[in-house]
This record gives C-alpha cells, sequence and structure tokens, in this order.
C-alpha cells in the first residue's frame, strides 16, 4: 500500500494552496491598513514557552503537544539520561506564545516605544481526534500588538477582524460575535475562588476532568464539552459580576468602541478561550449555520502578562488568531466560491520538434514579461497540444512549424476572440521585452495588447 499523509493532517493541492496564498494576501492588506507588519517564527519552541505562556492547566499544554526531539537525545532517553531544558523542544499549538518570545528577544518595544503591531501566518500542531473542523496540523493567521494596554486596541482589533472576514467572503450575517472580560489580577483570583467553591458543591455532577480543573484552574471548565459539566457551569458565578472598577471601566468601553463602529455583538460571560495568559477582553467570532459543533472560525484577546511570563518586561498585549480550515468550511457553509484559478495566458505549440528550440525562446520571452504560460513537454501531437492549451484555459496559443521558422515568424491565434494573425518573432521578442525586468519592470502587457498591436512588416 503507497505511503500516505499522516492521521490529522491534509495535503493542499494546487487550488486550494492557492486560496491559501490568496487568504493570506488578503489578511496582510486589511490588516496592513492598520498598521499590522509581518512575522515569521519557527514551528517549534522550548516546551517551557508553551508551558509558561500557555499554561500547565490547560488542555493545549497537558494532552495536545507535540514534542519534537532529536535522535540523539533521544537516545540519550532511552539510556535513562536527561536532555537539558533548552533541547526540549514542541511543536507550536499557537502563534502567540512564539510571537512574544521573539518580541521579548528582540527588545522590539523598548521602554517609552510605540507599540509594535504584527501579522503572522503559518501551520501549528496539536494532537487532537481528527475530525470535520479540526486537524492535528492547521493553518492560522494571527495578529499580536505589543505595549499599549488602551481598549481601542482591543476593538481596533476585532473590529479589523470582522473586516477580514467580510473581505474574504463570510457574510457577517452568518457569523456571531462573542465578547467578555477575564478581570484582571486585582479581581480574577476572588473570581476563581467562587467558581471553585461552586464546583465543589457540585462535584458530584461533574466529570473527573473538571474535578482535576477546580483544583488546578477552575475557570477551565467552562470549556468542557461534557454536557452534563456544560449544564452545571450554565449556573457557575458570572464574571462581570466581579470585576473591579479598572476592568469594567476597560469592558464598557471596548463595548462602546463596537458599538460605535456598527459591529453588533453578545456578551458571553462563559467565554473563556482555552488558554491561561488572557486577561480582560476575550472575544469569539463563530459562524450560527452549517458548521456544527466546530463553528468557531476566529477569536482572541488581552494578555498583559504573558511577556513577564516568559522573561521580558511587563509589556501589555493584545491578539486574535484565526482558522483557515475552519474559515474554508465557513465559506462553503455560505455557498461561497473561491477565487478563480489563475488564467493561462499563452501557451507555444510546435508543429515538430525541429522548431522545438525557437518555440522554448518564444515561451521564456512571454514569461519574462511577466506572462503565465506554458508549452508542451511530452511530445504531443499539435491536436494534443491545442486541447492541452484548452484545458489550461490560455488566451493566446502562438504555434510555430518549419514554414514559420523559415519566414522568421510564428502564428498568434486568439482563443477568445477566434482569429489569428502570423507575426515576426523579432518583433514579438522586441514587444515583450519592453515589460518585465529586474526587480520591477513595466507593467505586465495586456494579453490583448499582445495579438492586437503585431503586425508582419
Amino acid at each position: 500500500m503507497a505511503l500516505q499523509a499522516p492521521e490529522g493532517t491534509k495535503d493542499l493541492l494546487p487550488e486550494e494552496a492557492k486560496f491559501w496564498t490568496h487568504f493570506k494576501a488578503v489578511a496582510t492588506d486589511v490588516f496592513g491598513r492598520y498598521g499590522y507588519e509581518p512575522i515569521e517564527t519557527p514551528v517549534f519552541e522550548q516546551t517551557d514557552l508553551f508551558v509558561r505562556g500557555i499554561g500547565e492547566a490547560t488542555d493545549v499544554v497537558s494532552k495536545e503537544m507535540f514534542t519534537a526531539i532529536s535522535g540523539e537525545n533521544l537516545k540519550k532517553l532511552r539510556e535513562g539520561g536527561t536532555v537539558k531544558a533548552k533541547s526540549r523542544l514542541s511543536l507550536r499549538p499557537e502563534g502567540t506564545a512564539g510571537v512574544v518570545r521573539a518580541v521579548v528577544q528582540h527588545d522590539l518595544v523598548p521602554q517609552g516605544a510605540a507599540p509594535v503591531k504584527l501579522v503572522y501566518a503559518g501551520p501549528m500542531f496539536r494532537a487532537e481526534r481528527p475530525q470535520k473542523g479540526r486537524q492535528r496540523q492547521f493553518n492560522q493567521v494571527g495578529i499580536e500588538c505589543l505595549g499599549a494596554e488602551e481598549p481601542s486596541v482591543d476593538a481596533e482589533g476585532i473590529i479589523m477582524l470582522m473586516r477580514f472576514f467580510a473581505t474574504i467572503g463570510i457574510p457577517v450575517e452568518s457569523t456571531a460575535l462573542l465578547v467578555n472580560s477575564m478581570g484582571c489580577d486585582a479581581c480574577r483570583p476572588a473570581y476563581r475562588d467562587a467558581v471553585k467553591a461552586y464546583m465543589d458543591a457540585h462535584a458530584d455532577e461533574l466529570c473527573d476532568e473538571c474535578k482535576r480543573r477546580a483544583e488546578i484552574n477552575p475557570l477551565r471548565a467552562f470549556d468542557c464539552k461534557n454536557p452534563a459539566c456544560a449544564a452545571v457551569m450554565e449556573h457557575a458565578p458570572k464574571i462581570t459580576d466581579h470585576l473591579c472598577d479598572d476592568c469594567r471601566d476597560h469592558y464598557d468601553a471596548v463595548k462602546t468602541y463596537l458599538s460605535g463602529a456598527g459591529l453588533s455583538y453578545v456578551e458571553d460571560p462563559k467565554l473563556v478561550r482555552g488558554l491561561d495568559y488572557y486577561t480582560r477582553t476575550v472575544f469569539e467570532v463563530q459562524v450560527t449555520e452549517g458548521m456544527g459543533s466546530q463553528n468557531a472560525i476566529g477569536g482572541g484577546g488581552r494578555y498583559d502578562k504573558l511577556a513577564e511570563e516568559v522573561g521580558g518586561r511587563p509589556t501589555p498585549g493584545f491578539g486574535f488568531a484565526l482558522g483557515y480550515e475552519r474559515c474554508v468550511l465557513a465559506l462553503e457553509a455560505a455557498g461561497c466560491e473561491f477565487p478563480a484559478t489563475q488564467a493561462c495566458d499563452f501557451f507555444v505549440a510546435c508543429v515538430d520538434d525541429s522548431v522545438r528550440a525557437e518555440a522554448f525562446s518564444i515561451m521564456q520571452a512571454f514569461r519574462d514579461a511577466g506572462l503565465t504560460g506554458d508549452m508542451d513537454h511530452q511530445g504531443r501531437s499539435l491536436k494534443s497540444q491545442f486541447k492541452l492549451a484548452g484545458k489550461m484555459g490560455a488566451a493566446l496559443v502562438a504555434v510555430l512549424g518549419p514554414d514559420e521558422l523559415d519566414r522568421g515568424t510564428v502564428t498568434i491565434r486568439n482563443m477568445r476572440a477566434h482569429r489569428e494573425r502570423e507575426v515576426e518573432i523579432a518583433a514579438l521578442k522586441n514587444f515583450l521585452s519592453c515589460f518585465g525586468g529586474e526587480p520591477y519592470g513595466a507593467p505586465i502587457p495586456n494579453i490583448d495588447d499582445v495579438f492586437g498591436q503585431l503586425e508582419v512588416e
């Protein structure tokens, strides 16, 4: 049996890979309008980064991380040895911790500096049970803003995420924006104690995992998918009843900004997200129809303590991530079609092998001008070459045979208008040479100009 992709992974074949490229380009454009610049971090980090940053009690850290280990270190462990902390590595389960680590390591927010705004895109890894909308390797786009604690940053991030969803084609009316506040170090401890007391009083109704959570981090119980636990936690104390004045003011300001931007939202006091680093604002965007239980397509919040957790100065932060695969499902649920594949501008067809060298040269002239196209590389008949050109959607087909080559000409056929004309090869190449170039040449020619402006002298 032929080898297949690992369980929980998916190949992005050309059509979807092109859409993923388009998806990232739209994100870069939309978020770039708000001042976000690109950053790339490694796909694996020291395991301690995720333990300290995300939280040891989270399912992500306790159950779902993939450990990455070299053959040499694996041999040490098998022989009863130990591995240094810097060599204990894990594939990244999310993007925020790595970006914050990079900001701290490279001092991207010096004391008193303006906040840094960063956008990233790439694969994440979690050892979850594979199902529709949930894979072990999945792609995310995310943003992080570090160095500003004003509620306007939170609102700006939420607004631009909703703008992105609209731009990529997900109908606003098919989504729901949920918001909440997680409080801060001044008010959350008392709230945690209140939730723990409530869980202790209902311990006989909770699953074993939630009983464990009650001792480590009771707020994680709000994420439990067990229906019985969800029913119990529905009546647990609400964080919004325990916020300190500063957190309440911050939360109210975020809501005011959102309302001012015309965004509808739902306050959900049970929304805690799945990671321990959040403080104050948390939010999630869900699709209301067609995606079942895996309906969250993006979310995030504020994390004012994370930079300190990874060894940096106190630096407030806000960020979010959106799942590419979930967005694709949302688009499909809404009946949206992906953007059409890039059109093929030209195809060079050879009557026989004697003209192949010149045909190859013509093909390169088209490409150097910035146009997209190809030629036959398998010795097909001329009829089969035209079929291939049609399958590729070529706008122009340049046909070269021995007679044309003797005359120094090539026949250009406009496949859309069903017209053709014979043009001089030298004139064609001279025309195409006016475009392209390094590093940035003249604009790519209009494909109709290639046909319309060339005449045999």
